[in-house]
């Protein structure tokens, strides 16, 4: 194991065959309000999304993590809630679908995870 010379910490080693470090999430303001089973949630939809690989888990988890850096978790739980309502056909779920402040919570939404893809998937 190498020794960092600029905090005398010891480094592990990197794994053979491991290309380029893993994309880091701002950590500026990281507020870690949001519950582990809604991370681990968003991980499993995104990797579903992105492929079953090491490389999209932590891209996945950083984009996560970008998401929680911007949005309160009350606010992710209100516009995942529309999204998942808004998906209900029939009049009742219309009106989560058509009303403007409905729309801009999902909006908020929209640009965490915008933020989070450039973070992360580039």
């Amino acid at each position: 194991m190498a020794q960092d010379a600029s905090s005398g910490t010891t480094l592990a080693p990197v794994p053979a065959g491991a290309s380029k470090p893993a994309p880091k999430a701002p950590s500026a303001g990281l507020v870690n309000d949001y519950p582990t089973v809604a991370r681990a949630d968003y991980v499993f939809g995104c990797m579903a999304a992105n492929g079953q690989t090491r490389q999209a888990l932590e891209k996945c988890s950083c984009s996560i993590d970008t998401i929680a850096t911007i949005l309160p978790y009350k606010k992710y739980e209100d516009a995942e809630t529309i999204l998942s309502v808004g998906q209900v056909a029939g009049q009742q779920s219309e009106i989560f679908r058509s009303t403007a402040m409905f729309r801009d919570i999902v909006a908020d939404l929209r640009r965490a995870q915008a933020e989070a893809e450039v973070t992360c998937f580039y």
